[in-house]
C-alpha cells in the first residue's frame, strides 16, 4: 500500500514539476485553476475575484477575459482533449 502511495505521490510532484516552468511564465503572481469535470472546462484566473468586463471567443474554444486592457482569466473549453 505504501508503495502505491509513494508512486502516486512521484507521479503528481513529476507532473507538477512539468508546468512549473510554464506557470512562471504567465502574466500575474497569482494564478487559480477551477475545472469543471463535467463542463471539461478549465477556468484560469490571475485575479480574484476576476470581474472581467469583457469575453472574447477564440476560433479554438478558449474565452478571453478582460477588465479594460487586462487579461484577467481564460475559460478553456474541451480542456481534457488539448
Amino acid at each position: 500500500m505504501a508503495t502505491v502511495a509513494a508512486k502516486a505521490t512521484g507521479s503528481l510532484i513529476r507532473n507538477c514539476l512539468a508546468v512549473a516552468t510554464d506557470v512562471l511564465k504567465l502574466p500575474a503572481k497569482h494564478v487559480w485553476l477551477d475545472y469543471d469535470d463535467e463542463a471539461d472546462v478549465l477556468y484560469v484566473s490571475f485575479r480574484k475575484p476576476q470581474r472581467a468586463t469583457k469575453t472574447t471567443e477564440t476560433n479554438d474554444g478558449i474565452l478571453i477575459r478582460r477588465a479594460g486592457r487586462k487579461v484577467v482569466g481564460l475559460t478553456i473549453l474541451n480542456a481534457s482533449s488539448r
